[in-house]
């Protein structure tokens, strides 16, 4: 029976997680089971990962006070081989994306409020930074707001600009990349005022995106122009629970129908049918857990890391209805915070 294999990150004892590093997972792909195959990197807090484009590499974030980036070379059984070790500028990385040409890697630092650039070579290998962009401001919150931080940063898959997506300052920042360093295009997006966005999912159209609001427990829509620009088409409700909401991923379905949005808090999934001006609510799924860090769609699976709980949920999609449905029992892993496909 065919089957793929899985990276899961989380973290460890060096930001109170309970994990040791970067773990595989054989994925069933009829199915939707999970195998995990044990410990593959031993790394600090690897909480973020990506894969590059075109050669078999994985990269970490290592999300400590002095921040690192960490590139592995993928084995065919999902083992894991150090390439290189960076600093990326800034305190608590937390999210990183390759260049859709596959020459460059994207750093946000959360704790640095700041963006990264790395070089990479023919090979996939990271070199020393090429660029680094602070952000400067603040929103109103005084705990989760008192200063930038950015939270993810998204490359347009075409030729549009970098969107650095910053809870510091409800702010969404475009960059274009010349000669390893970022330019900047004014103005900046901005949400709406302590909404603490978090992160963004684009439509396959190119024309559409959505941003998950952290710290008000809303989901954004906007318009991308062609010049790349961000227009806000109105906001709706993350989950239709009551009690505690704090959002986290956000993903737009294989066939760019539904819109699905993790929900701290209230331990759910929420689905949203992208079938008018503003996602519309569906279905909102329990997890079996309360802390759904993050989540990845594969063909019909979702897969759901909750952090708290120590453990992943697989799901199936009904490809109609777009609803996940429970599989079997979850499957323990140790701190998990971001499952790479």
């Amino acid at each position: 029976m065919a089957s793929d294999i899985v990276h899961i990150g989380g973290y460890t004892a060096a930001s109170g997680g309970r994990g040791d590093g970067i773990v595989a997972a054989r994925r069933d792909p009829t199915s939707g089971e999970l195998t995990p195959l044990g410990t593959v990197a031993v790394t600090d807090s690897p909480s973020f990962l990506a894969r590059h484009p075109a050669r078999p590499v994985l990269y970490a974030v290592n999300e400590l006070p002095e921040g690192r980036v960490s590139a592995f070379a993928v084995g065919q059984r999902g083992e894991l081989t150090p390439l290189a070790v960076r600093a990326t500028g800034g305190a608590e990385p937390c999210h990183l994306a390759v260049a859709p040409d596959g020459g460059h890697l994207y750093v946000a630092n959360y704790g640095g409020g700041s963006v990264a650039v790395l070089p990479l070579d023919n090979r996939g290998v990271p070199g020393e930074r090429s660029d680094l962009v602070r952000h400067d401001g603040h929103g109103p919150d005084p705990h989760r707001q008192e200063q930038a931080h950015c939270h993810m940063v998204s490359p347009d898959p075409g030729t549009g600009p970098l969107l650095a997506v910053d809870l510091g300052t409800d702010s969404i920042y475009r960059y274009d990349l010349a000669a390893g360093r970022l330019v900047p295009r004014t103005p900046r997006a901005r949400t709406a005022p302590g909404s603490g966005p978090r992160h963004l999912a684009r439509h396959p159209d190119g024309r559409r995106c959505w941003v998950a609001g952290e710290l008000d427990a809303t989901v954004t829509a906007y318009e991308l122009t062609a010049d790349g620009a961000l227009h806000q088409r109105g906001r709706v409700e993350a989950s239709g629970r009551a009690g505690h909401v704090q959002p986290s991923e956000i993903a737009v379905g294989p066939d760019g129908r539904f819109l699905y949005v993790g929900n701290r808090g209230v331990g759910t999934v929420a689905v949203f049918a992208l079938d008018g001006e503003l996602p519309r609510l569906v279905a909102e799924v329990a997890t079996g857990g309360e802390w759904p860090r993050h989540f990845a769609l594969v063909g019909e699976h979702l897969y759901v890391a909750d952090e708290r709980a120590d453990m992943v949920r697989v799901f199936h999609v009904d490809p109609g209805s777009g609803v996940p449905d429970p599989l079997g029992e979850p499957v323990g892993m140790s701190s998990p915070t971001c499952i790479l496909p």
